[in-house]
């Protein structure tokens, strides 16, 4: 049977150099699952594979667009399931996703609700709002129309927000109403394997890895892609404070520790979203001993996929 192992957790974590393992082990390909590593010319802070990773394993969907191409779940989905019934799965028994991007991984497992298209007038409606009146006002209206996506939305997100009450006005529904989750028929079984470790060893991976990147040219590569600031792409943690700083609005410093501080946030978003489902065995990804055994007993025993 055909099978596509997912790799999911925080930021952070250790996700890359176990995909790297895992596939070479099992002889097949990686599909990144990183809404922001699919950039071309933001390698350096979105910790996008190196060319040595890249060389080790064929790796999909690294840097494959522009700044300023549109790109979005549904659309990763897509892309994902035509790569694998037409050049992986030919090829290969197994296929790897690897990344944190929550909406992406659900976006292959399970399939994306059929949300409703945004009419032109109540887009214009609301970016006329949210230019008018900023994003914090947006947020608190977004609290009281539909608390249950304000509660796992991340409310710094812009596009989240304004999205979400397009919908609300369009169809005086909230958008919770609209994500039904119908899981939608795959024609390859999904393993799920969760990485995780202790709350203190992840945020101080995570304040390492900040200053790492900063040391291998991450503010050089933020005054590079300056002119694309109003992209999605670029609408993201630590870009959007290395342009503070680009700004004269921050001293480097306090950019860098908002960069952590708004990462460690963004860590604990994605383990709740992750933890919700209930298919996903989690491990230390140091445990890659215990990994590979879970693997090679449900490969052998589908019945014990949880």
């Amino acid at each position: 049977m055909k099978t596509l192992i997912t790799l999911q957790g925080p930021t952070g974590v250790g996700k890359t150099e176990l995909s790297l393992r895992l596939a070479e082990f099992f002889d097949t390909c990686i599909l990144n699952a990183d809404s922001r590593q699919v950039y071309r010319d933001i390698p350096i802070g979105t910790a996008a594979p190196t060319e040595a990773e890249r060389q080790r394993v064929p790796h999909h969907f690294v840097g494959m667009l522009a700044l300023d191409d549109y790109y979005s779940a549904a659309q990763y989905e897509s892309d994902v399931l035509q790569l694998l019934n037409d050049e992986v799965f030919p090829q290969k028994d197994m296929a790897i996703l690897s990344g944190g991007s929550m909406m992406y991984v659900d976006a292959v497992c399970k399939g994306i609700d059929d949300i409703p298209t945004i009419d032109a007038e109540t887009r214009e409606m609301m970016r006329e709002r949210y230019e008018r009146e900023g994003l914090e006002p947006l947020a608190e209206e977004l609290r009281l129309l539909d608390p249950d996506y304000y509660a796992e939305c991340d409310i710094r997100n812009p596009k989240r927000v304004v999205h979400a009450l397009e919908i609300c006005y369009m169809t005086g529904r909230t958008y919770t109403s609209f994500r039904v989750r119908r899981k939608a028929y795959r024609p390859f079984r999904i393993i799920k394997v969760g990485l995780q470790r202790e709350r203190e060893e992840l945020y101080d991976r995570i304040n390492r890895r900040v200053d790492s990147m900063m040391q291998d040219g991450w503010l050089d590569e933020a005054r590079r892609v300056l002119s694309f600031r109003h992209c999605n792409s670029l609408n993201t943690v630590g870009y959007k404070e290395l342009f503070k700083y680009l700004d004269g609005e921050w001293e480097l410093d306090f950019a860098l520790e908002k960069i952590r501080r708004n990462t460690r946030v963004y860590s604990r978003k994605q383990m709740t979203w992750f933890r919700r489902d209930e298919e996903v065995r989690w491990f230390h990804p140091e445990d890659e001993n215990g990994i590979l055994d879970y693997l090679q007993a449900v490969l052998k025993t589908p019945d014990l996929i949880q």
